[in-house]
């Protein structure tokens, strides 16, 4: 018969193995690499007035960015950016993009609503 001791050290090794196949599940949605930078970018959502935002991270599939009000979760967006020497390391490149808006998050930080959406195309501008 196993001393409760040894089942109790069982339990959190259960539990702990679990906590790291989530983890490692929430990885798993994530195909490409998020990276955290402050970008500018002009913004135009269906049902929403065009405006300015700031990105909080972008990844080659998706971006989320903050703005001074929500935008409907499901909405067509384009936005474009200007990405910067420190990241093209030769000359900004603007780059318009077309996508989905997939979350939104009100209560971010200064009032701002943070809005994930995935880049389903893009164009760079000239």
């Amino acid at each position: 018969m196993a001393d409760p001791q040894d089942r109790a050290q069982g339990s959190q090794g259960a539990e702990q193995a679990s906590a790291e196949q989530a983890a490692e599940q929430g990885e798993e949605k994530r195909s490409t690499r998020r990276f955290p930078l402050r970008l500018p970018l002009s913004v135009n959502a269906e049902n929403a007035s065009p405006g300015n935002a700031e990105t909080r991270d972008v990844s080659a599939r998706g971006v989320c960015f903050f703005v001074d009000s929500g935008i409907a979760n499901g909405s067509g967006i384009d936005f474009t950016l200007t990405l910067p020497p420190e990241i093209t390391l030769t000359e900004s490149i603007r780059v318009r993009c077309r996508g989905k808006v997939v979350r939104v998050n009100e209560g971010s930080p200064e009032g701002k609503v943070a809005v994930a959406a995935v880049i389903e195309e893009y164009e760079f501008l000239p």
